[in-house]
């Protein structure tokens, strides 16, 4: 991507590169977008709503996910297995099925957050 970000390409598109700032920007208004609709949507609306907004969600989250994949050198199909993580993990690891998620998103975040 340029120096200015497209984030229209940037949430739905799946194609190209992202650096590191604009990937980690990227994923946190995702995060908090996820945070706000779990806490302030409940009971009835939360089941009608949520068949909408959750594959938006996911969709973005791949697309972002699959630039930053790009730029690391790897294929995107790998966000598939970051956000299974991150269902299985969402909104609290219980099981030990959970934990398997917490350590996909650990291998992630070191491979797409830290390393540049």
């Amino acid at each position: 991507m340029n120096q200015k970000i497209d984030w229209s390409e940037l949430f739905f598109s799946s194609t190209g590169r992202v650096r590191q700032l604009p990937f980690l920007i990227a994923m946190a208004v995702l995060l908090i977008a996820f945070f706000i609709y779990d806490s302030a949507i409940t009971g009835a609306p939360r089941v009608l709503t949520g068949w909408i907004v959750y594959p938006v969600l996911l969709f973005c989250a791949a697309c972002v996910l699959s630039k930053r994949l790009h730029d690391r050198g790897r294929s995107g199909w790998w966000s598939a297995v970051i956000l299974l993580g991150f269902m299985m993990a969402w909104p609290r690891p219980e099981g030990l099925f959970d934990f398997v998620g917490v350590l996909v998103l650990g291998w992630a975040i070191i491979d797409l957050a830290l390393m540049p």
